[in-house]
């Protein structure tokens, strides 16, 4: 029974809602209904108006917020290349450097006359009483002790004192241990050029009745160093320039101060001269230390006709 009241009550409601939208399409289109929309979409307009500028407002901004977002996006990923490509540039330019070095090297290599194994220099040894560096060439590429280290421009490093398979350490002209017997360019007169450690070289008996000029080349001067024993160095190899001299008017010697030439604290490539027979060493060699582990692969040597 229940059922049929509510099924009667919904049929009522249906019947009485068609009717009132049939009589609301028949009336849609009278005058006065006409008026009535157009009355209140005028009244309604304003507020209309300001919906959709609200509306427009909103879109605006949520589009403005998305833009923002992209442009943070794109500025983060401009910077992370920007960061990329310094750190190219600074590995180019890492490369044009020890390009312009090891080129600088088989230049030396094709001039000095000799067979040269190019070398790099993986550790340096700095003390109060010696200096020595430590490069990634050693008897495998058939280097050996008293062999001759030269830098870029023929300039002398120093000799070779130990060697192991795939290193040797070197010890350097301002080693306090090194003797060259050096040679003055525009007097061509000679003497004993010795390391001061950190300071200039010292060359000394250089007779007091010589000339030396400050800015005067001094090389190497190939003598002997007595009771016939070979010079251990080639002769003409660049040693520095003359910067200071100490002459005493009492004295039958004099002493200049050498700048060398060669860049000793901060050596990266070297040549070694592997076919030079000269003297024994004239100086001990430095306290045997561990060899040092094995490095990458280092620069291919030069062979000179």
């Amino acid at each position: 029974m229940f059922a049929t009241h509510a099924s009667r009550r919904r049929g009522i409601a249906y019947a009485v809602l068609l009717a009132i939208s049939l009589l609301l399409l028949a009336f849609s289109n009278t005058p006065p209904v006409v008026e009535l929309r157009r009355a209140s979409g005028f009244a309604l307009s304003p507020i209309q108006e300001w919906l959709s500028g609200v509306t427009r407002t909103g879109l605006s901004v949520f589009d403005t917020l998305a833009q923002i977002d992209q442009l943070r996006q794109r500025n983060r990923t401009l910077e992370e290349r920007n960061q990329e490509l310094e750190v190219e540039n600074r590995r180019l330019e890492e490369i044009r450097v020890q390009n312009e070095q090891l080129a600088r090297l088989l230049q030396v290599g094709s001039s000095v006359g000799y067979d040269t194994v190019a070398a790099e220099v993986i550790s340096r040894g700095i003390s109060q009483n010696e200096r020595v560096i430590t490069i990634n060439q050693g008897s495998d590429r058939g280097i050996e002790e008293r062999d001759i280290v030269v830098a870029g421009g023929a300039a002398l490093v120093g000799q070779v004192v130990e060697v192991g398979p795939n290193f040797s350490r070197v010890m350097l002209i301002n080693d306090t241990r090194s003797i060259v017997i050096g040679l003055i360019g525009t007097s061509r007169t000679s003497g004993e050029v010795r390391g001061r450690l950190a300071q200039t070289l010292e060359m000394t008996k250089i007779p007091s009745t010589d000339r030396v000029v400050l800015e005067d080349i001094v090389v190497t001067a190939g003598l002997d160093l007595g009771a016939s024993v070979r010079s251990p160095f080639p002769k003409g190899l660049l040693i520095g320039r003359v910067i200071g001299v100490d002459r005493d008017p009492t004295e039958v010697v004099q002493t200049a101060f050498i700048a060398p030439a060669a860049p000793l604290d901060k050596l990266e490539y070297v040549l070694v001269i592997t076919n030079f027979e000269g003297a024994d060493p004239v100086s001990p060699a430095p306290t045997r230390s561990p060899a040092p582990a094995s490095r990458s692969p280092s620069p291919r040597a030069t062979r000179s006709p």
